[in-house]
Parts: C-alpha cells; sequence; structure tokens
C-alpha cells in the first residue's frame, strides 16, 4: 500500500494516538501516587504495585494479540483492545478500594497493549526494515508527546479535579482513538485462516530461536527497563528526595521526554546515511555511559542539576535505542510481523516489571539503587546489541 505525505502524516497521527495510550496510562497518574495513596488508605508500595501489575498485564496481552492480529487481521483486534482500554480506564475512577483499582489496572493493560502491538505490525506490513527504522522514529515523534504532556496534564487534572479525573481522560481519549480507528484506519493484512491460534506458542518458540530476533529484542527491552525504572520511582526521587513541587514534577519529566523526541528525528536524519545497526551500537554506549554517571551522582549525593544532566542524556538515547532495535528484530519476520511485534513487546515489559518490581521492594533511602538497577539494564542492552551483530 502506496500512501501520499498528507496520508503518511495522517496514517502516523492515527497509530500515534493509538500507541500513546501505553505512556500515557503510565505516565499520566505518576504525580498523584500520594494523593491515591490517601485516597485508598494504602500504602506507597500499593500504589507502586499498580504501575508493575500494569507491565505484567502488557507483556501478557502483546502475547495474546499478535496471533489474533495475525489471524483475523488487525482492525477487529485493536478494536477489541480500544474498547477494553475505555471502558477499564473509566472503571480505574470509580473503583472503591486499592485492590479494584490494581486489579482494573492489570485489565486495563489488556487494553491499552493492543495499540502498540498492533501498530507496530501495521508498519511492518506497509513498510520495507529500512524505512521501518525512519517511520518507527517519526511515529515516536507523534506518541513521544504524551511523555512530556502526560505528567504535566495529569498533575493539572488532579489539583483542580481529583485524580480520578486523569483516568476518564484516559477513557475518553481512548474512545475517541477507538472511533477514528473503525472509520479511517484501512485493514492492512486480512484473516489468514492458516494461522492456528494454538500454534502459538509454537510459534513464538520458532521466533526467538532468531538470534537478531532475540539480541535486538533484548536489547531494546533492557534500555527500556532501565527507563521503566526511573519512571517507577521518579515520584519518590524528585519528589521526595530532591523536594521537587508534585505540580512541578510533570516539567521536569516532560523535558527529559523532549530530549527523547529531539533524539528520535536525529535518528530519522542519520539513518539516511548510516545503518540502523551501527546508530543502534553508538546508542547502546552512550546510554550506559550515561547510567554509570547517574550512579556516580547518586553516590557522591550531587544537587538536582547534576543528576538531571546524565538523566536526560540516559533518557534521549533512547530515542535511537528503541526505534532501531525494533526495526533490528522484525526486519526478518515479514510473514508473523504480529507475533513477534507481540513477542518483542512482551520480551521488553516482562523485563521492566522485575525492573519497576525492584524499584517498588527497595524502599531506598536515596536514588542509588535506582541508579544501579537502572545501569544493569544498560548494560545487558550493550551486551544483547553485540550478541544480535555477531
Amino acid at each position: 500500500m502506496r500512501l501520499s505525505k498528507q496520508n503518511i502524516l495522517g496514517f502516523t497521527l492515527m497509530l500515534g494516538c493509538v500507541t500513546a495510550l501505553t505512556p500515557l496510562a503510565i505516565d499520566m497518574y505518576l504525580p498523584s501516587f500520594g494523593a491515591i495513596s490517601r485516597h485508598f488508605d494504602a500504602s506507597q508500595s500499593d500504589v507502586e504495585l499498580s504501575l508493575t501489575v500494569f507491565f505484567i498485564g502488557l507483556a501478557i496481552g502483546q502475547l495474546i494479540y499478535g496471533p489474533l492480529a495475525d489471524r483475523f487481521g488487525r482492525r477487529r483486534p485493536l478494536i477489541v483492545g480500544l474498547m477494553i482500554a475505555s471502558l477499564t480506564s473509566f472503571g480505574c475512577a470509580m473503583v472503591p478500594n486499592i485492590h479494584d483499582f490494581i486489579l482494573l489496572r492489570f485489565l486495563q493493560a489488556f487494553g491499552v497493549c493492543a495499540g502498540a502491538v498492533i501498530s507496530r505490525a501495521i508498519v511492518r506490513d506497509m513498510f520495507e526494515p529500512v524505512e521501518v527504522a525512519r517511520f518507527f522514529s517519526l511515529l515516536m515523534l507523534v506518541m513521544g508527546v504524551a511523555p512530556i504532556l502526560a505528567p504535566i496534564m495529569g498533575a493539572q487534572l488532579a489539583l483542580h479535579f481529583g485524580w480520578p479525573a486523569i483516568f476518564e481522560f484516559i477513557a475518553g481519549f481512548g474512545f475517541l482513538c477507538l472511533v477514528a480507528v473503525v472509520i479511517l484506519l484501512p485493514e492492512t493484512r486480512g484473516p489468514n485462516p492458516g494461522v492456528r491460534l494454538t500454534a502459538a506458542l509454537s510459534t513464538y518458540r520458532d521466533i526467538l530461536r532468531d538470534k537478531r530476533f532475540t539480541g535486538f529484542s533484548l536489547a531494546g527491552g533492557a534500555a527500556m527497563a532501565g527507563m521503566f525504572a526511573y519512571i517507577t520511582g521518579s515520584s519518590f526521587v524528585l519528589i521526595d528526595h530532591f523536594g521537587v513541587a508534585p505540580e512541578n514534577f510533570g516539567f521536569v519529566f516532560g523535558a527529559n521526554a523532549a530530549g527523547f523526541i529531539f533524539v528520535t528525528q536525529i535518528n530519522r536524519a542519520l539513518l539516511k546515511r548510516h545503518s540502523y545497526e551501527k546508530i543502534l551500537g553508538n546508542a547502546v554506549k552512550l546510554h550506559l555511559l550515561a547510567a554509570v554517571a547517574l550512579v556516580v551522582a547518586a553516590a557522591s549525593n550531587a544537587p538536582l542539576a547534576l543528576f538531571l544532566a546524565p538523566l536526560f542524556v540516559f533518557i534521549a538515547s533512547l530515542g535511537m535505542i528503541a526505534p532501531n532495535a525494533m526495526a533490528g528484530a522484525l526486519s526478518g519476520e515479514g510473514a508473523r510481523a504480529g507475533a513477534a511485534s507481540a513477542l518483542a513487546g512482551s520480551l521488553q515489559f516482562s523485563l521492566s516489571f522485575f525492573s519497576s518490581g525492584l524499584i517498588g521492594i527497595m524502599h531506598a533511602a536515596s536514588p542509588l539503587p535506582l541508579c544501579l538497577v537502572m545501569v544493569s539494564c544498560a548494560t545487558i542492552s550493550v551486551f544483547f546489541v553485540q550478541r544480535a551483530r555477531s
């Protein structure tokens, strides 16, 4: 399917919004952890658990949507996922206790993950591997706005209307995405009766045997796990440790996301002259250096400015890591792009579950344990990039 420049922009905007549901559901309520804890009379660890179980839901849900997208086409599973996302988001605003809130967050992940996994499969349907990396960079320009605006909007919604308004907003946004998909999204790969859902485990096993797929997937997943470890601990690090006001939390958080978006566009330009593998290899090394600098800053009890500088580089470098790692993982999986996309996403969020879970159980008195988790994730990322390229 060939698209004009105008159609590509519209296509990118729609897929970007659908994919942005995941960062919205992750980032919007971060400044309200304290308010949610007080509302439910729950511990901070219980509120952090609502983020950890969300990652579990993302990991499991993507494994389910991948085969469904290959068997029934892209549109129908995406529509079902967006319906689940809207309904469960509204439910999060209405629950009476923390236990129901955690359960609905798990179910909410099942809905929003459809947008991420099926959007990647749609892109792979339409473009060649080099074009996929460039399109992912363009897509991240759109969806990257979400982590910038989400905590800022979330803080303001909570301040003026209470934290449940955050989830009401996500529900409304998900419904608008649903309407757009129903009306505007063409089917890029029709139903394939030859795909047997019972054979999904066998398909995943075969994909995992591909060294390039596993290497690039785990490299990107480990790098993103380091970011999600930071996201889980960001409320403590910025608000409790460094004293950033909750209403200003989003601006600090958003500055890092802006760096991520900027670097995705640098990556898009570099791809015209260099291979995605070469760019990725250099990006993970920069990512690791920034993580080491974070450990040094935390260990020396450096002031906020000296902590934020390497943190900015750590997050921004993901703008080169994420799209190129995903392009490498999907490069040889055209016939089973849905399953491969799902498995890549599941591996990423499985790693994020462990990294965020570690932060949730640490109850650290300083940012140092968080930074050690981040540097460990960056080291793993470097290792798997080298493995995939060897």
